[in-house]
């Protein structure tokens, strides 16, 4: 299979072998930004919990945590990248978040009027479904693999939709260095907490645990322009790693202007599962056996195909047929484990591969 072909990427459950594997991409994870604890076990019960939640028949719980694996096939199903799913924000304490909002003040003797960025603590979004963990390997940000990473899940929310909100959210890491410095945290947390960022995340157990942490924060609005200069410029501002993930939640409908993330002022963005655009654009397809397919060309354009299992849940990146026709090649059938007679799904993407051939 060509290195170019989208074809060869294939989403899945994670599963218990792949413990190794999740330990190499959580030691290459930036410090605070990955929601894959670099520790061997915490990883083996983060597998146990998802291998647990797509397996679970209860749709009133909120408690699943369900883990996703990118699968290069073109490499003996090496593992590229990672993304998650948590049924309900704070599902065991209050979700926080800082509500960007803005205050009026207004003196008529002094003929002043002041529009003033305020942050408010919150848990607007306790409850909704969570996207976390996205990962991938960096040499592969300009192919389609990220698209099937981040929209897969989308595929596996709308066809289980009783498990989850109709609301949803995705914290996207803010600003830090490689040292873990992070200008908001400086200028607010380490002042009630006298520890860095680093040291935080780790007393908090990953970016998605922070009910122990709000508790100690100031409970009044905070007024920005009495921060840092630094801290006001990164409000809202992205990590390097997140500009990629985020770009893509745009693309679907999210908004990612009202929510900011407690620890580094990062963006969360948030949206309506419905409107979101792989939802909306989600179709049966009419699947058959094919000898081959048309040659992959830059015109080509791809859709997101899934099953429709849930714990055996698998998505990959098939060209788009005439109307609902979707010709399947032997090894694309292997991959979605995927018989005749059974149903699959799809949602167009609009990207065109750059290049590759069948």
């Amino acid at each position: 299979m060509s290195p170019d072909n989208p074809r060869r990427w294939l989403l899945r459950a994670a599963q218990p072998r792949d413990l190794p594997a999740l330990e190499a991409l959580a030691r290459a994870s930036a410090i605070g930004i990955s929601s894959l604890p670099p520790d061997r076990d915490a990883l083996r019960q983060m597998l146990a919990l998802s291998a647990k939640a797509f397996a679970s028949d209860d749709v009133a719980s909120g408690e699943e945590a369900y883990l996703f694996v990118l699968e290069d096939q073109a490499q003996g199903g090496a593992l590229v990248g990672t993304s998650g799913i948590a049924a309900a924000a704070g599902f065991n304490d209050r979700f926080y978040s800082y509500r960007n909002e803005f205050i009026v003040q207004a003196s008529a003797e002094l003929g002043a009027r002041n529009r003033i960025h305020t942050l408010h603590l919150c848990h607007d979004l306790t409850g909704v479904t969570l996207l976390t963990g996205f990962h991938i390997d960096a040499g592969l940000a300009h192919t389609l693999a990220p698209q099937l990473l981040s929209r897969g899940r989308l595929m596996f929310i709308a066809q289980f939709a009783e498990h989850f909100s109709d609301r949803i959210a995705a914290e996207n890491p803010g600003l830090s260095n490689e040292q873990g410095a992070c200008p908001f945290w400086d200028a607010v947390g380490r002042r009630f907490f006298n520890m860095d960022y680093p040291a935080a995340e780790r007393l908090g157990g990953g970016r998605s645990h922070k009910g122990w942490i709000a508790g100690l924060m100031p409970q009044s609005p905070i007024y920005v322009p009495l921060l840092p200069d630094e801290a006001q410029w990164a409000l809202g501002q992205l990590h390097p790693v997140a500009e990629l993930p985020f770009s893509i939640l745009m693309d679907e409908g999210f908004d990612g202007e009202t929510y900011l993330n407690l620890f580094d002022g990062g963006p969360t963005a948030d949206g309506r599962v419905a409107l979101l655009k792989t939802v909306a654009r989600r179709r049966a397809l009419a699947p058959e056996p094919a000898a081959r397919t048309a040659p992959v060309a830059e015109t080509t354009r791809w859709q997101l195909v899934a099953n429709g299992r849930q714990e055996g849940f698998r998505a990959t990146l098939q060209p788009v047929g005439e109307g609902a026709a979707l010709p399947l090649l032997p090894e694309a059938a292997t991959a979605l484990g995927w018989q005749p007679g059974q149903p699959l799904w799809g949602a167009l993407l609009d990207a065109a591969a750059d290049k590759g051939a069948a």
